[in-house]
């Protein structure tokens, strides 16, 4: 039940996991849009993992693009920046789609802002990006990347600057750019890396050198050939690798990725920093790029936009707190039989119960089913047929861990290590009973006491 630390043969997949239908033709050939400037946004005090950040302003505040609006409440942890300008509301509370309740900033924007359009875009991805970046102090990097508030775009939101740092007891050799975008229907990852692959690159280098690693590999499923060519053609006269690996669910996910790449096994409730591995988001790596070599902030970022319960499925380049429903709006609305929304893709996603919930630093998508595609299935006892461990891609007991989350018994919840559990959902999505697997292991997490 438990990985191992073996440094075997890189088979460019990982043993077991799902293939549910990717849908990502929907959006694949739709380029990135900046989105119009709203009329407002919301910008929740809590956009990562770790503590909230501590809020700077004042109500009546105004305030400009870019300027930092709340600083890290402790180590892990984010600074949180103006995605507009504008003038600070009233200190508010909003619910994320994880349910969580959280302080948040609303800022009412100004009438002239001092980037929109394709001039915001062309500052964010265009121009030229060094790939010389041995000038640049590995300590001075880590810096930048807190000061501009990075956190992990693929949607962990886990601070970067906390992973550029040097870990003495736990020597880093490889830097993976995780550009697998391995969640069905979304496609930002994807037109990112077509579109704008000199950023990601610099990054990539960056990173690299922050890190003083000795490999660095750009690593795209092979559903995604577009994007493989464009980053070859950039990275490769860097010194950069690009590893084009198998699709299959979750790919994208940093452990398995590892194993796919390198062949090394993270241990169950291990980090691939124990392996001697570093992995950093496409989108991530683009903005640490933007951050030390422009000094600029994270504000804004792609998001997919996409399902057939969406009238015209888009790739845009939005503000940081801008509503769900703008971002819809923007694509056209929904269609007629569109019946559910969700925050994220299908597969680790939360169904949204209303959309007027701000975007975080952490959202990928937003995806709109339709009736068709919401089959309506009868739940029913767990009938120990085992699908549930065959494919779950950590070798975990998915059936164990969600009975005994939902018993309240967490003995036999750490010992069939819930804790290790990275929610993706292929447990559910072969479950035969239809049995909420997730959302019990979820609720356990939530609920276990600590230790």
């Amino acid at each position: 039940m438990t990985g191992t630390t073996t440094r075997g043969m890189a088979a460019g997949t990982f043993a077991r996991g799902v293939h549910p239908p990717d849908r990502k033709d929907l959006a694949a050939d739709a380029p990135i849009e900046v989105l119009p400037t709203p009329k407002r946004v919301t910008i929740p005090l809590v956009q990562h993992l770790g503590a909230p950040a501590r809020s700077l302003v004042k109500t009546k505040q105004a305030v400009a693009m870019g300027e930092k609006i709340a600083e890290p409440g402790g180590f892990i942890s984010a600074a949180v920046h103006a995605s507009v300008s504008g003038t600070v509301g009233r200190p508010t509370k909003v619910t994320l789609p994880n349910a969580r309740h959280v302080a948040a900033v609303p800022i009412a924007v100004a009438d002239e802002q001092p980037l929109a359009g394709e001039t915001l875009r062309e500052d964010i991805f265009g121009g030229d990006w060094p790939t010389d970046v041995g000038a640049y102090d590995p300590k001075r990097i880590a810096e930048a990347v807190g000061e501009a508030g990075i956190v992990g775009l693929g949607g962990a939101a886990f601070p970067t600057h906390v992973k550029l740092m040097p870990n003495d007891a736990k020597p880093v050799d490889t830097l993976l750019i995780n550009g697998c975008e391995c969640e069905p229907y979304l496609t930002a990852d994807d037109r990112l890396m077509i579109e704008h692959p000199e950023p990601i690159v610099t990054g990539a280098l960056l990173v690299g050198r922050a890190q003083g690693v000795e490999r660095i590999v750009v690593v795209i499923e092979d559903n995604k050939p577009r994007a493989i060519e464009a980053l070859r053609a950039v990275a490769g006269p860097a010194g950069v690798e690009v590893a084009a690996v198998a699709t299959k669910y979750p790919q994208g996910g940093e452990k398995q990725a590892v194993l796919a790449v390198t062949g090394r096994a993270v241990p169950t409730g291990g980090l691939p920093l124990d392996v001697g591995v570093v992995v950093v988001n496409v989108g991530t790596a683009a903005a640490i790029a933007r951050a030390v070599v422009r000094g600029q902030p994270l504000t804004h970022r792609v998001i997919s936009v996409t399902g057939a319960g969406v009238a015209a499925p888009k790739n845009l380049l939005a503000p940081i707190g801008v509503g769900y429903g703008e971002l819809i709006d923007a694509c056209g609305g929904l269609t007629a039989d569109a019946v559910r929304v969700i925050a994220g893709g299908p597969m680790m996603g939360f169904a949204l119960g209303e959309l007027d919930v701000p975007v975080t630093k952490g959202t990928s998508g937003v995806v709109v089913l339709t009736a068709d595609d919401v089959p309506r299935r009868t739940e029913t006892p767990c009938l120990r047929c085992g699908r549930c461990v065959d494919a779950c891609p950590l070798n975990l007991v998915p059936s164990k861990i969600a009975q005994a989350a939902r018993d309240g018994d967490w003995d036999l919840a750490r010992r069939y290590h819930i804790l290790a559990c990275m929610e993706c959902g292929c447990c559910a999505y072969t479950c035969p009973a239809s049995l909420p697997l997730v959302q019990w292991i979820r609720m356990g997490k939530a609920q276990m006491p600590r230790q």
